[in-house]
């Protein structure tokens, strides 16, 4: 350690440290601009300029180490002497243009300039000008004559983003920061440079003029979008949503939010938002009262439950509805007798299920992964389905840890890699159980000598119609390795079904074969959500009643179902989830329910209540999470132990099998409405990318346009030849243009057009 004094205070600090990282940890501010803690040093801003004895000039604080008995002033009259210098500079070409700018009133170059700059300027030659550019649909660089050059943004799309998007052209005062000519930022987490951002240079395009900063509220929440649990900042207006930020968590999202957290919200006040109980009569939907549909529920459950029996109920619900709200939903089943319950609508496998001891997580924290020597990855498509721990990744994989990935396809992930393996997902089984026998293959010599390693599932193989074989495959491994066992959750309260218990009875898969009288759909789209969506609506349309429990109406809804409840999305509710390492977070409401809406869990209250069951008497979500779970019993009901033992059931197949995972920004009902989101480059429809040797045994050529067949439904798309793909497989991911396909890593067909 070494001894530093700064401002007549002494500090041990570590070998390497800045004197801006002694100053932060004494709790001396030294103003700034493009330092930030999580990305590299620059030192180009010069604004953090301070008084260290011995030296003959000025240094700045965040480029320079750490000496021992070094003594720094930061506000001595040297110190500020440089310091407004470096304002004036910043200030001779910035626009006078604040009462407009979207970041007026939370602007770091506006908070410094009241402190460090003068009152008037000596420069009056006329001040440069920027020309504006386009970054795509969800950041704003139309004011760039307000960029100080403090390459925040740049930094951060070569580092946390992993490949630059964002540079700086010319030199001198001709300097200017641009994407790449003719592209947009394409990033799945670019809207953090709107944060990193010091002035008004890159905004929000979604916010741009809708509110000043104070005049909006804050509140804390918890991300609804994937099972890594961001903490988030939404801030709002006039009882709706306007704006939403990260809260930092360094446990969890860092400072950091992917852009489906930051710009969901868009999708909150939809033209298909439903805001009052709707019920169908003689093929027309009715708007009604809440105490006119809960009875039209109570009386047709109890009318089928009598004329057929309870086994003729389902209930589908989305696992990323909140621990309280699937408490609830599992005590309204068991106090009416119904037993079909499940969550799992993406997979097809359950044989799995019945032999797992406790719920499936990711078997560690967020940090020990980031910390572990080595990680094998098998079946994720990561950046669709974790861009934040993706980050978390990709730092750790440029500095110590050894990241394997096993995939049905090439993923850029911008980050080093210690194997790439594209296999068929029908081979998986097979390559995992013969690298826990070989002590030759360098992958699995890698995970044994590592002091911490970790075998990671994705979604693919969680969807996999043989997930049961590759898990014990997967668990054998990492036996043999040491290594910790984890997967990576498709919802956000994926964790928080298993730790409840909910699931029983038939599977989802299961109520498709055998069609139920009644169904009741908690959060549910079916045509999308489930796993074979036009399977689902052909069951669905089959049943005698369909109940949607939905913040949103659809066409499929309208037409399937005879009574539809507006419930609220988690903006405008309290509730909690278990994120992927067992952390269950509590948050409140936002604002308040949009139109006649209302909590899930309150409509299930007054349900219970409606039909005379016992223990349905609730007056605060609060009081539903302490019957239903704490945290002090969730390490107990973490397990990812399988007594399953059974071998690979499918056999490479000659034709294709359907890959790609669910599009990024079609993963659930409010990201699919959001417009921002799906004017990117990510929310477009895809091509069927296959191996150039399968297309041509197709006889189809790249480009061509092609019928995609699967469970009888047909699809037009456009197909594109790919090497980095392994032969026989169809990499199209889930999107709604082709939700009526079959279930991912299924077979599918492509027929000339």
């Amino acid at each position: 350690m070494l001894q530093i004094e700064i401002d007549g205070k002494q500090i041990a600090v570590r070998q390497g440290a800045t004197v801006m990282e002694a100053a932060h940890e004494l709790g001396t501010y030294i103003p700034h601009f493009c330092y930030h803690k999580k990305l590299s040093i620059a030192a180009n801003c010069r604004m953090c300029l301070v008084e260290v004895e011995k030296s003959p000039k000025p240094l700045p604080a965040c480029a320079t180490p750490v000496t021992d008995g070094m003594v720094v002033h930061t506000h001595s009259a040297k110190a500020k002497q440089a310091q407004a210098g470096v304002m004036e500079f910043l200030l001779i070409n910035h626009p006078l243009d604040c009462p407009i700018c979207d970041q007026g009133g939370e602007c770091q170059l506006q908070d410094l300039a009241v402190g460090y700059g003068n009152s008037a300027s000596r420069y009056t030659e006329a001040k440069r000008s920027v020309t504006g550019k386009d970054m795509g649909p969800l950041v704003s660089a139309a004011e760039m004559s307000r960029c100080i050059h403090c390459t925040r943004c740049v930094r951060f799309t070569e580092e946390i983003a992993g490949m630059q998007e964002i540079a700086m052209a010319n030199r001198g005062e001709f300097s200017e920061i641009m994407p790449f000519i003719g592209k947009a930022v394409e990033t799945e987490l670019s809207g953090n440079v709107i944060d990193l951002c010091p002035v008004g240079a890159l905004t929000s395009k979604p916010f741009r003029y809708d509110a000043r900063s104070w005049e909006l509220s804050r509140r804390k929440t918890i991300s609804a979008h994937d099972a890594l649990g961001s903490n988030l900042i939404v801030q709002t207006k006039d009882h709706t949503v306007r704006r939403v930020l990260p809260l930092e968590n360094e446990a969890v999202n860092e400072c950091w939010i992917a852009d489906r957290d930051r710009f969901s919200y868009a999708g909150l006040y939809h033209e298909s938002r439903l805001k009052t109980p709707k019920i169908k009569h003689g093929g027309q939907w009715h708007e009604t009262d809440w105490q006119t549909a809960l009875e039209y529920v109570e009386k047709t459950l109890a009318c089928i439950a009598r004329e057929d029996g309870q086994d003729q109920i389902g209930i589908w619900a989305n696992p990323a509805n909140t621990v309280e709200e699937l408490f609830l939903a599992k005590k309204l089943a068991n106090g009416l007798g119904i037993r079909h319950f499940d969550t799992r609508l993406m997979q097809q496998d359950n044989r799995l299920s019945d032999g797992l001891q406790g719920a499936q997580w990711l078997g560690q924290s967020i940090e020990e992964l980031g910390n572990a020597d080595a990680v094998l990855v098998v079946g994720a498509n990561l950046r669709k389905e974790q861009p934040l721990l993706t980050a978390r990744l990709r730092r750790a994989a440029k500095s110590h840890m050894a990241l394997s990935v096993v995939a049905s396809s090439r993923e850029e992930l911008h980050m080093p890699l210690f194997a790439h393996e594209v296999l068929h997902p029908n081979d998986w089984a097979d390559f995992l159980n013969k690298l826990a026998q070989d002590t030759q293959n360098p992958l699995s010599d890698g995970l044994k000598q590592a002091e911490k390693a970790a075998v990671i599932l994705g979604a693919e193989v969680q969807n996999h119609p043989d997930y049961a074989a590759i898990y014990a495959a997967a668990q054998q491994l990492a036996d043999a390795a040491g290594a910790v066992l984890g997967i990576l959750p498709q919802a956000a309260n994926s964790v928080g079904a298993d730790v409840l218990g909910v699931n029983g009875g038939q599977t989802v898969q299961q109520m498709l074969a055998q069609p139920k009288k009644a169904v009741l759909l908690l959060n549910v789209e079916p045509e999308i959500d489930v796993a074979d969506g036009a399977k689902a609506v052909a069951a669905l349309t089959q049943a005698q009643s369909v109940m949607a429990f939905t913040p949103f109406e659809s066409e499929t809804l309208r037409e399937v179902c005879d009574v539809m409840l507006p419930v609220a999305p988690f903006t405008e509710t309290s509730g909690s989830f278990i994120n992927m390492e067992g952390r269950l977070q509590s948050f409140h409401g936002v604002v308040k329910g949009w139109g006649d809406s209302r909590p899930l869990w309150k409509v299930l209250r007054v349900l219970g209540n409606v039909f005379g069951l016992a223990g349905f008497e609730y007056d605060s979500s609060g009081q539903v999470l302490k019957e239903a779970v704490s945290q002090e019993s969730l390490p107990a009901k973490l397990n990812n132990r399988s007594t399953w033992r059974g071998r690979a059931g499918i056999q490479t197949a000659s034709a294709p099998v359907r890959v790609g995972g669910v599009g990024i920004y079609h993963s659930d009902a409010l990201v699919r409405r959001s417009a921002p989101l799906q004017a990117t480059g990510h929310a477009q429809a895809p091509a069927a990318r296959v191996h150039p040797n399968t297309l041509a045994a197709l006889g189809l050529q790249d480009g061509a346009r092609a019928q995609a067949v699967q469970s009888g439904e047909r699809v037009a798309v456009r197909v594109a030849a790919d090497k980095g793909l392994p032969e026989n497989v169809v990499y199209l991911p889930l999107h709604t243009e082709n939700a009526a396909l079959g279930a991912l890593m299924n077979r599918i067909e492509l027929e000339r057009a």
